[in-house]
């Protein structure tokens, strides 16, 4: 096929404005699916997705096209995430792609992803189609929708294809601009061989199924193909497209996006956003422009049952190759055993990966307290980042603590302001700035400590603004700040997977917080638990489990009262023996109700 009938493109927007549901149609329209076989959502593979609606991986279909002019179009869609934890997603996805459709929800406008992603499309220089979408609610203002393209996108407002994604309104005019508006990919078969990898899937029969974007040159079975930053040499099984089930063909030429399987074991072996070149006829230097996701949020995670933990490694290792973005590193705990400290990209991204593991494997999990990476410089002037409580050092020993901080950008109708302003004061937030984008659209900038983001931020914009808050970040700078290490102590045993590191001012509140919990969720014993918590040896939280009583007294019908004192005092004694050599044995339930909700 040749290049100028080829377009590659993905459909980039804020979470919820319908990028799945247009997918569909396009791969309706074009054929791509036999309609006994057609289903919602159908680029969204895993069950999660199409339960929260929202897409999590970066899903490519091929599809042909047979345009008014005659000439029948191969085009590679991309359909991408929304929320801002899966911003990775979109960069790998426009790296293979020479356009993207700007989607905007015409009953909600622009919101604070399309903006970021638009300057994501921006960097790698693509070409830009705005489309309005949802015209068919009562709600849609599409005129308004035409302002905010061009006062916050800086886009074209009349170029903007209007369609109903939901009903298939303007999606013959929207492939037709794809076909008119989004140019064609360059490059020659000819050149020496150079393919981006942007993703991989994992085939338990075939290995590691490498998706690519071809940018020069040919690739075919039987080759030998070299990945440019890993060193590592394979032979080319099997190449083909990705037409929602793998279509073989005999070579994938420049321009394409397809599929390479050449009988890669391990998944250690690829790192996304590599190179692959031939081995006779090398290319001079590997693709640019690829930036490794680095994760902002950290947590630990164990097996409930210690004969998990092998079970947990091997789900680890093959999640990691879909998601590049999760890191981790073996990990222990006197109370939970052996686990793994793991870095995510923001909440969502911990609770999907979590979900994932759970469903997929069949693992039950323990978290541990999400935590951010803190910059410290000791009295000697030696600087180190932690993120793992238990490695925080001896408090005389630190000179500065810093804390990574971000720049948000919230979204929000006029009458929320009040509010906002009041929950970004709440979290330490400085320097809030006002813009006005259209009639009673704002956005508020302000820079926060990523800390304070990190629990339930989101739920509490979504919240307050009923649901019409919409909410971005970047990553800013490092700021000094004063993190004590506060300890839970149960029965003056210190539990070290519930220890955290806190803001000095927040310290309080959340071991109050933890020690209610405990409370709640610890049995009773036959002696009083103590349940404390501290700041090194100083102790500004407790709540304590009475002990289970027996009513030594019913016996004593009558006489003196120092009868019944003299049976009470010889309990408390037994009781105390009893605390001295008792261990409290803690539940999973009770790691499981602190961690997974965190009220301040």
């Amino acid at each position: 096929m040749s290049l100028d009938t080829v377009r590659n493109f993905c459909i980039i927007a804020h979470i919820d404005h319908g990028k799945s549901t247009l997918a569909d149609r396009l791969i309706q329209r074009c054929g791509g699916v036999p309609d006994r076989e057609f289903r919602d959502q159908i680029l969204d593979s895993m069950d999660l997705e199409r339960e929260r609606g929202i897409t999590i991986k970066s899903n490519t279909v091929t599809l042909l096209y047979n345009a008014k002019d005659g000439k029948q179009y191969q085009l590679n869609l991309i359909d991408t995430p929304g929320h801002v934890d899966f911003s990775h997603e979109v960069r790998r996805s426009l790296m293979s792609c020479e356009g993207a459709l700007i989607l905007v929800d015409a009953s909600q406008g622009v919101e604070a992803q399309t903006v970021a992603n638009l300057y994501l499309a921006m960097e790698y220089d693509l070409t830009l189609l705005p489309v309005i979408n949802k015209i068919d609610l009562p709600a849609s203002d599409i005129e308004r929708a035409r302002e905010e393209i061009d006062a916050d996108l800086g886009l074209d407002p009349y170029e903007a294809v209007c369609v109903s994604a939901k009903l298939g309104q303007g999606v013959d005019e929207l492939l037709e601009s794809i076909v008119e508006k989004l140019p064609p990919p360059v490059g020659s078969s000819d050149e020496k061989l150079q393919a981006l990898i942007f993703d991989a899937q994992y085939d338990a029969y075939r290995g590691v199924v490498v998706l690519c974007r071809v940018r020069e040159g040919t690739i075919r079975p039987g080759q030998e193909i070299r990945l440019m930053h890993t060193g590592k040499e394979y032979e080319v099984e099997e190449v083909g497209l990705l037409q929602l089930k793998r279509v073989k063909k005999t070579s994938l030429e420049a321009g394409s996006v397809g599929y390479v399987i050449a009988n890669i074991k391990t998944i250690r072996d690829i790192s996304i956003g590599d190179t692959i070149t031939t081995v006779d006829q090398p290319a001079a230097e590997p693709l640019p422009g690829y930036k490794e996701a680095k994760p902002v949020v950290f947590s630990s995670v164990y097996p409930m049952s210690t004969d998990q933990y092998e079970e947990l490694t091997k789900a680890l290792d093959k999640l990691a190759l879909n998601d590049p973005a999760l890191t981790y590193e073996k990990d222990s705990s006197a109370a939970l055993g052996f686990g793994f400290r793991c870095g995510f990209l923001g909440l969502l991204h911990l609770d999907v990966v979590q979900e994932r593991l759970q469903r997929e494997y069949g693992l039950s999990l323990l978290l541990s307290a999400p935590s951010v990476r803190y910059r410290i410089t000791l009295e000697d002037g030696e600087t180190i980042e932690i993120d793992n409580p238990s490695d925080f050092p001896d408090p005389s020993k630190i000179q500065k603590t810093e804390e990574p901080y971000i720049k948000a950008a919230i979204m929000i109708p006029e009458r929320y302001v009040g509010v906002i302003m009041e929950l970004c004061r709440d979290r330490r937030g400085e320097s809030s700035t006002f813009t006005y984008l259209s009639v009673g659209r704002v956005e508020l900038t302000s820079e926060l400590p990523l800390a304070e983001v990190l629990f339930d931020f989101y739920d509490r914009l979504k919240t307050v603004t009923q649901g019409y808050g919409s909410f971005d970040y970047e990553m800013l700078d490092y700021r000094e700040t004063t993190i004590v290490k506060v300890d839970i102590l149960v029965n003056s045993e210190k539990v070290d997977a519930l220890s955290q590191l806190v803001h000095e001012d927040k310290a309080r509140a959340r071991a109050l917080h933890y020690c209610d919990r405990l409370e709640e969720t610890i049995p009773k014993q036959q002696f009083k638990i103590a349940i404390q918590g501290a700041i090194g040896a100083k102790i500004i939280a407790r709540a304590t489990i009475n002990a289970y009583r027996k009513d030594v007294t019913a016996k004593c019908y009558g006489g003196d009262i120092s009868r019944k004192r003299k049976l009470i005092e010889k309990q408390k004694e037994g009781k105390k023996r009893m605390k001295m050599v008792g261990a409290v044995e803690i539940p999973q339930s009770a790691f499981v109700a602190v961690l997974k909700t965190d009220e301040q």
